[in-house]
């Protein structure tokens, strides 16, 4: 292992994985640049399932760590199938953390799928910083940026802020659909709204289309026991009582469908781009 500016280095034996379980019907594949996240000690850390994955974690907190697959971007050109097949990047880490701006890993990756590009990359991030990789995204034939965004409210009692304002992430989504991308606002996983058609009108500057997805089913367990672990479901019920229910996910899908009509995603199917008709 080499130690890079906040990142250690090392050397994966292979890149690209199957989907199973919650992205099965979402993509062909899942990759992911980096291991943990340096963004986990901020809001999207609370509830994000993938610190539950001891395998992953090995014991150390979520947040603490953060290791770039060195040898990705030539394991990428190496397993990239022959066959049609499409991406999600990433599953398990952001693919653009603080980190990226000298390490390089995800960079690398989108230049070696302009090599050998899927049929269609799906981006999942919490960072505006993905709107620095415009013109990398537009040399791939078909991209769709997702784009996390949990509420309209950036404090909650006794929880960290978020990594990035919603105003920067807003504006990168403006940054990157200005340019022609598709791009997707994820309210996952959906926290609490303060100004609901507010926040609907906001992320229409920036965004074709919107998912919503509820900790309830959308955190790898089926009743949400993973983050029902957590203090984000007491959290939520503080601010607004019923939020950590999935009522509460469909009246905001119904407040949503009244701003995209057509485009309105919901769990899995909306991160595959199936929306409600």
């Amino acid at each position: 292992m080499r130690y890079y500016e906040g990142v250690i280095l090392v050397e994966t034996r292979s890149i690209l994985t199957r989907c199973s379980g919650y992205l099965r019907t979402v993509a062909s594949h899942s990759l992911n640049p980096y291991i943990g996240c340096s963004l986990g000690r901020s809001l999207c850390g609370v509830g994000c399932y993938v610190q539950h994955n001891r395998f992953l974690t090995k014991g150390r907190p979520w947040g603490s760590f953060l290791e770039g697959k060195v040898n990705a971007a030539w394991l990428y050109l190496r397993e990239a199938p022959r066959v049609p097949f499409s991406v999600f990047m990433s599953s398990a880490t952001d693919p653009f953390p603080p980190q990226e701006k000298t390490a390089g890993i995800t960079r690398a990756i989108l230049q070696a799928m302009a090599i050998k590009p899927p049929q269609c990359l799906i981006v999942q991030t919490h960072s505006a910083m993905v709107a620095d990789f415009v013109d990398l995204l537009l040399a791939l034939p078909s991209v769709r940026v997702h784009i996390s965004i949990e509420s309209d409210r950036e404090n909650f009692p006794g929880l960290p802020r978020p990594a990035y304002s919603i105003e920067r992430r807003i504006e990168a989504g403006r940054v990157l659909r200005k340019a022609g991308l598709e791009t997707v606002a994820c309210l996952s996983p959906l926290l609490p709204l303060e100004d609901g058609p507010g926040f609907m009108e906001r992320l229409q500057t920036g965004f074709g289309a919107i998912i919503v997805d509820h900790f309830v089913g959308g955190d790898g367990s089926a009743t949400g026991s993973r983050t029902q672990a957590t203090r984000l479901p007491e959290v939520m019920e503080s601010v607004r009582q019923g939020s950590a229910c999935l009522d509460y996910r469909d009246q905001v899908v119904e407040l949503a469908r009244g701003y995209f009509p057509g485009r309105v995603g919901v769990g899995p199917d909306g991160f595959a781009g199936r929306y409600l008709k």
